[in-house]
């Protein structure tokens, strides 16, 4: 699918193209947005050419994936390249959140399933112990219910290199990795100077969130919402993910796709110059420096249970 107001981009190693602009899934069931403005929001999203759609299993409750569910009936489902994410850590529990997912969604499969909130250096030995959520996203992608696997995380670039060194102890490579990718990120803790550039030479399909934070990053006073979206969109990024909760948010996100160039490195080195300042400290970007933005922190029983090898070690 193509459209002129849209640009599309290659998914990594894929072979797949998806739209430059994805349609972030948290802002679909905000106290604002009722269940028929959502279902506008996606449906015309769709029409103008976005194909790259994101959700999560805990997100809201999972009221969005239900709305995602009900705007994606009509035939809009084979127009989009469809992804939600899990938190379990466990086979047991992941198996359940992706057929959760399924079933919200009201699709037979997703074509990406990412690991949700790998935040902790323990987060990719847990997914990967031979009880672990891998175990469960493999079968299920064998059995036809999901294509793709990746994961996403929002704290620490190093913990990003973590799971990408665990997986390639286990001879697996992801397919996708999601990030915050922004003009604050850039001055601390950077997942553009520390992990883009392997994923880059590893061809992983890159995935930008938290662009403009839910507005925090704009509360600096020192950027405009087509800026932070053009600097996502300069990076090699797959698809830029923003939260879309207005129609009038819908048109802001295609004007930055319709009016983006690529940018010069003094243009970029002009636009970081701006946010120096305001991000060298990680404060407009409290999803590195607080745990206010950690649901499985809150929330550990979404992750299941440790595996039984560990707690038998701890009992011995």
């Amino acid at each position: 699918m193509t459209n002129s107001e849209m640009q599309y981009r290659e998914l990594g190693s894929t072979g797949e193209k998806v739209s430059a602009i994805g349609l972030g899934g948290w802002h679909l069931s905000l106290k604002h947005v009722d269940e028929a403005l959502a279902i506008r929001i996606v449906r015309t999203a769709i029409d103008r050419g976005i194909t790259f759609m994101d959700n999560c299993w805990d997100y809201n409750d999972g009221l969005s994936e239900v709305r995602m569910g009900k705007a994606l009936r009509d035939g809009y489902r084979n127009k989009v390249f469809l992804m939600t994410k899990i938190d379990g850590r466990s086979k047991k529990v992941a198996a359940q959140q992706i057929d959760e997912s399924l079933k919200r969604l009201q699709v037979d499969h997703l074509d990406l399933v990412q690991f949700h909130e790998v935040l902790r250096f323990e987060d990719p030995h847990r997914i990967f112990d031979p009880e672990g959520a891998y175990a469960a996203v493999v079968e299920a992608q064998q059995a036809g219910k999901l294509r793709y696997i990746g994961f996403t995380g929002h704290k620490d670039p190093e913990v990003h290199l973590h799971m990408l060194t665990v997986a390639a102890e286990h001879d697996f490579k992801f397919d996708t990795a999601q990030m915050p990718l922004n003009v604050m990120d850039a001055h601390y803790r950077s997942f553009a100077k520390r992990v883009v550039p392997e994923l880059v030479k590893q061809n992983i399909g890159i995935l930008a969130m938290k662009t403009m934070a839910n507005g925090i990053l704009l509360r600096s006073n020192t950027v405009t919402p087509i800026e932070c979206l053009h600097y996502a969109l300069n990076l090699p990024t797959s698809v830029v993910i923003t939260g879309i909760d207005s129609m009038e948010i819908l048109d802001q996100a295609f004007e930055a796709v319709q009016t983006f160039q690529p940018m010069t490195e003094q243009q970029v080195k002009a636009l970081l110059a701006k946010t120096a300042e305001a991000g060298a400290h990680g404060e407009f970007e409290p999803f590195k420096t607080s745990s206010i933005f950690d649901g499985t922190a809150q929330n550990p029983d979404w992750l299941g249970e440790e595996p039984e090898r560990i707690q038998q070690l701890m009992s011995a």
